[in-house]
């Protein structure tokens, strides 16, 4: 057996669960150019975290998820527990999610962190939307400006965006 691990095909194996689950082929879009790196200009303690998550995820009390193509966003408060959110999406198994949300929408986790000291804080809301959006027009019409729209009304000053893909 060989010591070098192989290269997860996230794209063949996406294609093989869209498939299974009875959904036409996903795809994919691509950009001629890649987005420039942007190095962080403070340390990790010093920084305060925006929390982005598309694994479907909604506060208890709020409107879930619908199942394709939603647009919508769903505002957190940071300082909840994971015990307040839920989750609904199709293209995973919501099971292990439901019985743990950090999974897919890390509250309780990042909130460790920020009582260890390793980051300085989390905004006081974070952000949540559905992942598995099959039309990029929409995508680029409606999600990212109103992803953008919310960030841009937030008081608080954000340092680190971490987006936690499902």
């Amino acid at each position: 057996m060989s010591s070098s691990l192989n290269p997860v095909d996230y794209i063949g194996r996406t294609r093989e669960q869209y498939s299974a689950l009875g959904y036409e082929a996903y795809h994919w879009a691509e950009r001629p150019d890649t987005p420039p790196w942007v190095p962080l200009n403070k340390s990790l303690e010093e920084s305060r975290i925006l929390l982005l998550g598309s694994g479907g995820a909604y506060q208890r009390g709020q409107v879930a998820f619908h199942w394709k193509d939603d647009t919508g966003l769903r505002l957190i408060p940071s300082d909840q527990p994971a015990t307040d959110v839920r989750v609904t999406h199709f293209a995973y198994d919501l099971e292990p999610a439901r019985s743990d949300p950090n999974i897919v929408f890390p509250l309780d986790r990042l909130n460790e962190l920020v009582e260890e000291g390793f980051i300085k804080a989390l905004t006081p809301h974070s952000l949540a939307f559905m992942g598995g959006i099959y039309s990029i027009r929409r995508t680029e019409e409606e999600l990212i400006p109103a992803i953008v729209s919310e960030i841009n009304t937030m008081e608080t000053e954000i340092d680190l965006a971490l987006l936690v893909p499902v």
